[in-house]
């Protein structure tokens, strides 16, 4: 195996793990909050198609109208894209105060919430998709300014032909859509929010301990409903990026238990930011490896069949959530609705 395909690999691997990172970061949130989700499926699912609806309708202007509305005014303000990222964080939104609602306000079971909206959200998607445009459930492509283009890093041309570090930057680092760069800013600012601010502080006495931060005066229910919304915005984000950026386009059920994935990086990463990315790191490269086995080939010595390299992300995902790679303790009021004592 040469470097070419070594840096083609990594580069993949950047690529296909930006929605894992992103959801597992939604994931770190809400259950460092103690509402455990596992609707990141289906918030990632919606805002991948609304992303993928708007953009289309917008970047089709004049001529395309959205339930009677003209978006011709829409294209002269924000690009198409745009326009699709905000549509994609808003249903991810929605989706997440809906699960908040039923967990937190009615104190429902949250597996049991967050399970429902993955339902509804692998039939409504279609089905909106269908009505918008009649295709089978699936968007058009989208092209132009209707997906988040590369970006050219600076010094990529100056340095490229450097042996070793020229075509890293070149091959690896530069040249992903923007969405790329802003979901591994996230880590650091994670991080910070988390164990340097007051806010993050209270957020993760929540998840231990809620009792104790109502006896100090503090939102048990805002706090919580806070980590839901931002969990929807990142979600939002991963969906936004898999219809606009990795993908061109809206498909029925496109996240392929992406969502699922990132629950387990979560509990690999042990609920910590930094040990997210690499979490979310490793699973994507075993994403990437399922679409280069040549290069597997070429390591093993022998043709690996399609159907297990496709399966690795999926066997590692059982691997972590069985427990046999590392105990992992979740936040100890994690899965509990919280009951104001009077």
């Amino acid at each position: 195996m040469d470097y070419a395909s070594i840096l083609q690999l990594l580069d993949s691997t950047i690529r296909l793990s930006t929605p894992l990172l992103l959801a597992c970061l939604a994931g770190l949130w809400s259950e460092r909050a103690g509402i455990f989700d596992i609707g990141l499926e289906g918030k990632m699912l919606a805002a991948a198609m609304a992303s993928a609806t708007v953009a289309s309708l917008t970047a089709a202007a004049p001529g395309w109208s959205l339930f009677g509305i003209e978006l011709t005014w829409a294209k002269s303000l924000l690009s198409p894209v745009i326009w699709g990222l905000i549509a994609g964080i808003l249903a991810s939104v929605i989706f997440a105060l809906i699960h908040g609602v039923a967990s937190i306000t009615f104190r429902g079971n949250q597996l049991i919430s967050g399970f429902a909206l993955n339902f509804i959200a692998a039939g409504l998607t279609v089905l909106v998709a269908q009505r918008v445009f009649g295709q089978g459930g699936r968007t058009p492509q989208l092209a132009g300014d209707a997906r988040f283009p590369p970006l050219t890093l600076p010094l990529s041309d100056e340095i490229r032909e450097i042996p070793g570090i020229g075509p890293l930057w070149y091959e690896v680092i530069s040249g992903h859509a923007i969405l790329v760069y802003v979901a591994f800013a996230i880590v650091p600012l994670t991080w910070w929010l988390m164990y340097r601010t007051r806010y993050g502080l209270r957020l993760r006495a929540v998840g231990e301990n809620p009792a104790a931060v109502d006896t100090a005066g503090i939102s048990v229910i805002r706090l919580r409903y806070s980590a839901l919304i931002i969990t929807g915005i990142l979600c939002g984000i991963a969906g936004a990026y898999m219809s606009t950026a990795l993908q061109a386009g809206f498909g029925r059920d496109m996240t392929a238990g992406r969502g699922y994935i990132a629950l387990a990086a979560l509990i690999f990463a042990k609920w910590r930011p930094v040990a997210a990315l690499w979490s979310c790191l490793l699973f994507g490269f075993f994403q990437a490896l399922a679409l280069r086995p040549d290069i597997v080939t070429a390591v093993v010595q022998f043709r690996v069949p399609g159907p297990i390299l496709d399966s690795l992300p999926y066997i590692l995902t059982v691997l972590v959530l069985a427990g046999f790679i590392g105990k992992a303790t979740p936040p100890r009021a994690g899965g509990e609705p919280y009951t104001k004592e009077r």
